[in-house]
């Protein structure tokens, strides 16, 4: 990959869903566009939430023109000569490949940015996130509020039918307000088939 000369570093975003990764994200692809820096901005294609493949949205009605991608390589190679802020958002959807393209993106003095939600619903590691988290010069972690105590909220609780998700089910699966809530770890629940099906028994 041949891009701009200078020193470059990666930026992790992480935290749980509605925390504000994306707004975060935004805020500093504004200010690096009014700085007059090079900027392109991705997602993964797997979200098309909130207005399609070509635009990243937020919460908050905040928008910004992205490019879908569905791997690490077709980043890789999407990537202009002279660019000098590459941003992605959604990035845990990625495969671990991403970790070895922000780093060479960064040693070739890009300044990369990456939001991306760090726990998956069982409140495991998510995707190359772990290894993007050590790679990265600046973290940020941010927590929403939980919807069942007011806590700060550090998982994603899954629901299908307005219950907890079984812990068997499938890792990836996109959705908004009406598929996951804001929880603590205490809040937080992930139980296993057998112990929903005990429940709708009762």
């Amino acid at each position: 990959m041949d891009y701009v000369s200078a020193g470059g570093w990666i930026e992790v975003i992480s935290g749980v869903m509605f925390s504000g990764k994306s707004e975060e994200l935004l805020r500093r692809v504004r200010r690096a566009t009014l700085a007059r820096k090079a900027v392109q901005v991705f997602k993964s294609h797997l979200d098309d939430r909130y207005g399609g493949l070509s635009v990243i949205n937020t919460h908050d009605g905040g928008q910004i023109r992205s490019e879908p991608i569905s791997n690490s390589t077709e980043l890789a190679e999407r990537v202009r000569i002279g660019t000098a802020v590459v941003a992605v958002d959604e990035v845990q959807f990625l495969d671990d490949g991403i970790i070895e393209v922000a780093d060479t993106l960064a040693n070739a003095g890009t300044r990369v940015i990456l939001a991306g939600t760090d726990m998956d619903f069982r409140g495991r590691p998510f995707g190359p996130m772990p290894g993007l988290l050590a790679i990265a010069e600046r973290v940020d972690k941010l927590q929403a509020i939980c919807v069942r105590c007011g806590q700060l909220a550090t998982r994603n609780q899954r629901l299908v039918d307005g219950r907890p998700a079984p812990a068997e089910g499938p890792i990836i699966k996109i959705g908004g307000l009406e598929t996951y809530e804001a929880r603590c770890r205490v809040c937080h629940e992930v139980p296993s088939q057998a112990e929903l099906q005990m429940q709708l028994i009762r």
